[in-house]
């Protein structure tokens, strides 16, 4: 790609064709299945790359930010779900929004929370549209599934004046400890199974209407028949997929569409090292150098290993044997494919789309809480 040696570096640089075609894969399997794609935007946190997963429709999306969610609105998105367990000191900001768009969701998994619900109601006889976090043994944010709490808090939200039990929602965030399709289908099935259980608890105790939603790419990835009985699904990290989603068995390395670039900055022939000028705050320390090639995957060299990273600075040696540092002139471009392309992206004020060899857009990430 010609136009690497233009940019300045540690960059993140976006594979536009990638990035269409991951979208469109996943927007086409959820219309076969009849369930509606609500796609997250954590991973890039842009308006470019949101118009791309909702095919358009600036309609229907996850933010995990309210300044995403402010950002998605101020851009004519509508039918926003914040899907982050209610925090106290951002209800009047939740509240401004669900008073200025036609559908503004939150979620919570207590009580207090709806506490706080009742103490600001909404102008305009307008309703708080509320999402009920279960967890189904992924152990972060939720009611656990099987806990008489779940229902009773189930219930509560129902039977709140000013608020309406909009749907449930579930993180399949297990199938992050998966090892290829046929556990990640394991679990995508039992999270599919406790949420639709869970949606049968509900009627039986009267409550009609709730949607029920899980998500987690891998899952999304390779769906099970039983979620054609859910509402809704909602990955993310699809988008741009990782190495992570490779070696979970989400995608193959091919369908990654990030990239970081680096140079080398320093040559150090009595340690057998290279210095580049990308360490954590281009490229993140999430993955813990898991890889044999340690925090990332150096793009046409399978021999080299990104041994450590301070916060700009990444050390380069061989994997085995001596560095051949005249491969490696200083100025030299090296792509790094990241482990995780969520933390990776958080660490960019811009990102380059290119398509055919050319970049074609910058995009602006949204940044803040």
């Amino acid at each position: 790609m010609e136009f690497t040696k233009d940019l300045c570096t540690p960059a993140l640089i976006v594979d536009l064709d990638k990035v269409k075609k991951n979208a469109g894969e996943m927007l086409e399997r959820f219309q076969k299945l009849g369930v509606q794609l609500r796609p997250h935007m954590k991973t890039h946190k842009t308006l470019e790359c949101a118009d791309i997963m909702t095919g358009g429709s600036r309609r229907c999306i996850v933010v995990s930010t309210l300044a995403e969610a402010s950002f998605y609105a101020d851009h004519g998105y509508d039918d926003i779900l914040y899907a982050y367990p209610l925090p106290f000191d951002k209800v009047e900001r939740c509240a401004e929004l669900a008073e200025r768009l036609t559908l503004f969701h939150i979620l919570l998994d207590n009580s207090a929370a709806l506490q706080e619900l009742k103490k600001r109601p909404l102008k305009n006889s307008k309703v708080w549209h509320v999402w009920m976090k279960l967890d189904c043994d992924n152990g972060r944010a939720g009611v656990p599934h099987s806990d008489p709490s779940a229902l009773q808090l189930a219930q509560d939200i129902s039977e709140t004046a000013g608020v309406e039990l909009t749907g449930i929602y579930a993180h399949c965030g297990n199938t992050y400890g998966c090892k290829g399709e046929e556990q990640i289908k394991a679990v995508a099935q039992e999270t599919t199974t406790f949420t639709l259980q869970f949606m049968e608890k509900l009627k039986l105790a009267g409550i009609q209407g709730p949607k029920s939603s899980i998500g987690s790419t891998p899952s999304c990835s390779h769906p099970v028949p039983d979620m054609a009985m859910l509402s809704e699904v909602h990955p993310g990290n699809y988008v741009f997929y990782d190495v992570q989603q490779s070696l979970i068995g989400s995608c193959r390395l091919e369908d990654v569409a990030v990239r970081v670039l680096t140079r080398v900055i320093g040559h150090y022939p009595h340690r057998n090292q290279l210095l580049v000028d990308c360490g954590w705050a281009g490229l993140s320390h999430d993955g813990g150098g898991r890889l044999p090639t340690g925090y990332a995957i150096i793009e046409g060299h399978p021999e080299l290993k990104l041994l450590s990273m301070t916060q700009e600075h990444g050390r380069v040696e061989t994997i085995s044997g001596q560095l051949d540092f005249s491969q490696f002139p200083m100025g030299t471009v090296l792509s790094l494919m990241p482990y995780h392309a969520c933390a990776t992206a958080m660490m960019h004020p811009v990102y380059f789309a290119h398509s055919k060899g050319k970049i074609v857009a910058t995009w602006k990430p949204i940044r803040g809480w």
